[in-house]
């Protein structure tokens, strides 16, 4: 199977890469640097449309993971990459006739805020999402699905929060916090979310790339399904990696309102680092979000591999 994989210099995007060659397809990659992976390589910008449209010639699929995901910059940036590089995939397996296109999103896009409790995929809303990742991802992937027709098969997968050795988005920061005695429980610690280990995720996306034609013009959110404590997640991790857990707890309000103040200052300085605390962060550290597997794993006839416990078991072979 000839595969394009847009965004291979990523965690989730690398091991996706490396699964696909390990599977025999004839992959190619589209990212700004060299990957370092033994397959054809296109190095370009995911909104540059003539590269693109070269690099999905003659595919016989296409996963489009490539995205700016950060919670600082301005929104040209977001746009450019996440709205206008949508588009640029989209017009590339059109005009090359690609037949199936796995879209990579996020359930950000369809989460305003409120308490998820086995929640269905919903529907993305870049009114209603939080941040300029989150609105810019809703706008990529209602682009995307629809496109969806007899002729370009268009699937939506939205992996939330995928985690595993070497991640940098969400271990690392963790485990940095902790390490230097600033990590705090945002409320109470004890809502419910759900997480996807890297394996699972890899493994989901592959099954959507076999499946994508069969089933189509729909989002699937992809986790483990097993929703813990944010809490235990925490502490989890800090044994893991050997750092001293959460310290103290923050009331969300508080939190909240110290996220708004931190990205008024942020926007007016026009730093580039990460903030501490944000609202989105907060929101997502004190609030339940776990989602509904039934559908996911009935139409990708997929189930996650490895367990929470096994993942954490991974995660300290790795930091030992």
């Amino acid at each position: 199977m000839k595969v394009l994989l847009t965004g291979a210099s990523g965690l989730l995007g690398r091991a996706t890469a490396l699964a696909l060659l390990a599977e025999g397809a004839e992959l190619t990659v589209l990212q700004r640097r060299s990957s370092g992976l033994p397959c054809r390589q296109v190095l370009a910008d995911v909104a540059d449309r003539a590269a693109v449209r070269r690099a999905a010639a003659g595919q016989d699929a296409v996963l489009h993971l490539a995205a700016k995901v950060d919670v600082v910059g301005p929104w040209a940036e977001y746009q450019r990459t996440n709205v206008e590089g949508t588009r640029a995939v989209i017009d590339a397996c059109r005009q090359n006739r690609v037949p199936a296109l796995v879209h990579v999103s996020s359930p950000a896009v369809a989460h305003a805020g409120q308490s998820l409790v086995g929640a269905g995929a919903g529907a993305a809303d870049p009114r209603r999402a939080r941040g300029h990742y989150a609105r810019s991802k809703a706008i990529a992937e209602a682009l995307a699905l629809n496109a969806d027709s007899a002729q370009l098969a268009v699937l939506a997968i939205r992996p939330h929060l995928v985690w595993g050795p070497g991640d940098t988005q969400l271990v690392a920061p963790v485990v940095e916090r902790a390490r230097a005695g600033r990590l705090t429980l945002i409320g109470s610690g004890a809502a419910l979310i759900d997480t996807t280990y890297l394996d699972n995720a890899v493994e989901a996306l592959l099954a959507a790339v076999r499946r994508c034609g069969e089933i189509h013009g729909e989002a699937l959110v992809v986790s483990n399904g097993e929703p813990r404590p944010v809490s235990e997640i925490l502490r989890r991790v800090c044994r893991a990696a050997g750092v001293p857990g959460p310290r103290g707890r923050v009331p969300f309000p508080v939190a909240n309102v110290l996220g708004a103040m931190i990205e008024a200052a942020w926007a007016v300085s026009n730093r580039r680092d990460t903030p501490p605390l944000n609202r989105f962060l907060a929101g997502q550290l004190a609030t339940a979000h776990w989602f509904d597997q039934r559908r996911t794993r009935a139409a990708l006839r997929w189930h996650p591999r490895i367990s929470l416990d096994e993942g954490f078991s991974r995660l300290a072979s790795h930091y030992a």
